[in-house]
């Protein structure tokens, strides 16, 4: 018990850390949300967007804007714009979030532990403000082998 209260205060600093980060506006992507306080996020950002970006929440599967889209373009962080994900490695995972097997060449995600279910999973942060985005799997296609299953709530979409 004494481990999974500690386990879950660590988590809830984590969460509260990622939040009070700054972000840095982008000016190329005029829909880039900035803050720089948990309170600020709340303001610029939709409940849910808020919840899966700073507290780790997972959208239900099937629901988000992006499982099913199939247009080309870059996913980009909601809350930085950050590149990510290209609609180039996105495919149909079956899972019912955006899946890619890869991220943008030259860039990266930051990855770390999540036993928040009962058994360890590698959660996906954005590098640049600590967005949590979603999980990282090796049961993906090649030639990776990776599924990143992304929340489509901490992502936006810029059509090529």
């Amino acid at each position: 018990m004494k481990t999974f209260f500690n386990t879950l205060v660590v988590m809830l600093c984590i969460s509260i850390s990622a939040c009070s980060q700054t972000s840095t506006e982008i000016s190329k992507n005029p829909t880039t949300k900035t803050a720089s306080t948990k309170e600020d996020w709340k303001k610029v950002l939709t409940p849910e967007q808020y919840a899966v970006t700073c507290e780790g929440s997972t959208e239900r599967a099937f629901t988000g804007k992006y499982w099913n889209n199939h247009e080309e373009g870059m996913y980009k962080c909601v809350r930085c714009g950050y590149e990510l994900f290209s609609s180039e490695t996105k495919y149909d995972s079956g899972s019912g979030w955006p899946s890619f097997y890869d991220v943008v060449p030259g860039s990266h995600v930051e990855k770390s532990t999540d036993n928040e279910i009962g058994y360890p999973r590698t959660e996906v942060k954005c590098p640049k403000c600590g967005a949590h985005l979603g999980h990282v799997f090796n049961d993906g296609p090649n030639p990776t082998g990776m599924r990143y299953c992304i929340n489509s709530a901490s992502l936006n979409f810029e059509k090529k």
